[in-house]
């Protein structure tokens, strides 16, 4: 199932109705540590603001590309931008302080907050078909239930590895059929296509270059095993910065209504930071990325979590169910999704 980037005569509106977030109201609006000199002098409750920018978070790649926040907070705040590899990386970077606010696939949040990072997803931006099971061009194998016995390469810690978890369940198998090579995401497709696995779980935009330029197939999709795109921070920067924090998510929304309106630029910067070409960055972009979508964490993103959470314990990557259900009802800050204004963002 292909899910296509809304085009502006069919946007029913950004600004859709908000569904239920996930915490109290004002949470993180208050501040712990005095506020430096520097940042009081300016306005803002810091001099530094560290995001992250992915591949696979196309509005992150369109602020960046904009400079909206370097524009909106001039000399008084430094912008510092880190590449996301993976969720995984994100949330390493998150947990080490390295970023105040990163990009992860939701299962890959919600694994996170399980185990103990102190974070919360406060906008949701994209819904993307972004992993499938890969072989190449002229492997014998046509289905999951073919994996058994085989190697299959995947990142873990990121929603391919989910995705390939839930693949074998629903196809009678488990993480005891197969041989998992844990590699990072374009390691895996180097991998796929030099023979050194027998199948990858993929990401885009990787997996649709790998598809377009090696004739590498998708034997296995399902867009319901693909959890949301999560934009995440720590709880102390929305503690202690929380002007800083809706100002990034006021961005976010920004770049929603920017890449709605604009979708041929926005894959055409995709191709431009991911270094693929523009067809395959097209391919992401219109027919398997949903960007019109409420912002707002809500119940449509825990419904999917709560399907993927019993998965973590079986597996073993979280050690019971309780620390699921407590990840769930503490992960969701939906409060700056809710009040965020893309006109406080400078042109």
């Amino acid at each position: 199932m292909n899910h296509r980037l809304s085009l502006p005569v069919t946007v029913v509106g950004l600004a859709t109705a908000l569904m239920l977030g996930g915490c109290a109201a004002g949470e993180g609006s208050s501040t712990t540590d005095p506020v430096p000199a520097s940042a009081a002098s300016s306005g803002w409750s810091s001099d530094t603001l560290n995001v992250d920018f992915a591949t696979y978070n196309p509005l992150s790649l369109i602020i960046k590309d904009q400079g909206w926040l370097e524009d909106t907070l001039g000399d008084e705040v430094t912008v510092t931008w880190t590449q996301s590899a993976g969720s995984n990386k994100a949330n390493e970077a998150l947990r080490a302080a390295a970023i105040d606010v990163g990009s992860t696939a939701g299962s890959a949040a919600l694994l996170a907050r399980a185990n103990g990072s102190p974070i919360k997803t406060i906008d949701i931006y994209t819904q993307p078909e972004w992993s499938a099971i890969v072989v190449p061009k002229d492997s014998p194998l046509t289905s999951v239930a073919d994996l058994a016995g085989h190697s299959v390469a995947a990142t873990k810690g990121t929603d391919p590895y989910f995705f390939l978890l839930q693949a074998l369940e629903a196809n009678g198998l488990s993480l005891d059929d197969v041989e998992v090579q844990n590699l990072q995401h374009a390691d895996g497709r180097v991998a796929l296509e030099n023979g050194a696995v027998d199948a990858w779980a993929g990401l885009d935009p990787i997996m649709a270059d790998t598809e377009v330029n090696a004739g590498s197939r998708l034997i296995f999709r399902d867009v319901d095993f693909n959890s949301y795109g999560f934009l995440n921070a720590r709880e102390e920067f929305l503690a202690e910065h929380a002007d800083l924090a809706q100002l990034v998510v006021d961005a976010y929304e920004k770049a929603r209504a920017w890449a709605i309106a604009n979708p041929e630029e926005t894959a055409r910067i995709l191709a431009d930071v991911s270094g693929i070409d523009l067809a395959i960055a097209q391919k992401v972009i219109l027919e398997r990325t949903t960007i019109d979508l409420d912002p707002v964490p809500g119940e449509a993103q825990r419904a999917v979590l709560a399907t993927i959470g019993p998965i973590f314990v079986e597996s073993g990557d979280v050690s019971d169910q309780a620390q699921i259900d407590e990840a769930l009802d503490s992960l969701f800050d939906g409060s700056l999704a809710s009040a965020a204004d893309p006109s406080r963002i400078a042109d």
